[in-house]
């Protein structure tokens, strides 16, 4: 099976998790995802199988949108809910104008150090494993973009708010930094993925709504319709001809997409077979071939 599904993770898997448990449920190995999500969050896990696994490269800079809550008035070792706290608590009345113009200074891009336990390498060793065994862990800040941060509204301790962010952003490391700045500390208390790239949360579908579907052959119910994929590039239907040419891996002329650098090109309505890019004029190539 070829495909995409959009999983909506429960709380307490790892996307490792989810990948297993697709694969069982698929009958098949080749199975991956597109961006990682920390046991402790929920939502959108795009989920590839198949030849399509070969689509992840194209989502390495993928935009994400979040919606969460952070409680101040203490920080964590792990700068969630799921850490020990590392500041003694303090009693907190959040100014929601005040909280919404501090971050406003976080928008943009930003230098942000990720929290010690992460997946991060120092001297080639995961920085959660050095924070595991109460070893120093220290590590460099690396440039995100946060797009959008709205604070949506404050309830005694806690802030809920909304993030789109660009690749690499942790949020984990935005409660801690605004806790910081606040002058109490924070940590994030829970966390929703509601967008990554194109896949939403509204087609995003269960582990047990995929099992059923799978049972009752019903795949494409819950599978992203191959032409919602990548929407940044065009797609055209191969000619009989331009389609044994395509699954060989030689060049072929695309002329009506003649200005695109990429293109999707299908067989038929659903079968996406390859990724193609301008070679010169109206000469494209298939760089990556799905279906020979």
């Amino acid at each position: 099976m070829n495909g995409v599904v959009v999983i909506d993770k429960p709380q307490g898997l790892t996307a490792h998790d989810v990948v297993n448990r697709v694969r069982r449920i698929l009958g098949q190995r080749s199975v991956g995802h597109l961006g990682t999500l920390d046991p402790s969050a929920t939502g959108v896990l795009p989920i590839v199988t198949g030849s399509l696994t070969r689509l992840a490269q194209f989502y390495t800079h993928s935009e994400k949108v979040y919606e969460g809550v952070i409680r101040f008035g203490f920080a964590t070792d792990t700068y969630d809910a799921e850490g020990e706290a590392t500041t003694p608590p303090c009693a907190v009345c959040l100014d929601i104008d005040q909280l919404r113009a501090l971050a406003a200074d976080f928008r943009g891009v930003i230098e942000q150090v990720p929290p010690p336990f992460s997946a991060k390498k120092i001297a080639g060793v995961r920085a959660y494993k050095l924070a595991r065994k109460k070893q120093e862990v220290t590590l460099k800040p690396v440039k995100v973009e946060i797009k959008e941060l709205e604070i949506l509204e404050v309830n005694d301790d806690r802030a809920r708010f909304r993030a789109r962010v660009g690749a690499g952003t942790y949020m984990r490391s935005l409660a801690h930094d605004l806790g910081q700045r606040w002058g109490c500390g924070a940590h994030l208390a829970s966390l929703r993925r509601t967008a990554v790239a194109e896949f939403v949360i509204q087609d995003a579908h269960t582990l047990d709504e995929l099992e059923r579907a799978i049972r009752q052959g019903s795949a494409e119910d819950v599978f992203v319709h191959p032409r919602k994929l990548l929407l940044q590039f065009p797609s055209v239907t191969a000619t009989d001809e331009n389609l044994a040419l395509i699954r060989a891996g030689r060049a072929v002329n695309l002329p009506e997409l003649s200005r695109a650098p990429l293109v999707k090109v299908f067989h038929g309505q659903r079968e996406l077979i390859a990724i193609a890019s301008r070679v010169a004029g109206t000469l494209f190539h298939p760089g990556i071939v799905f279906s020979r």
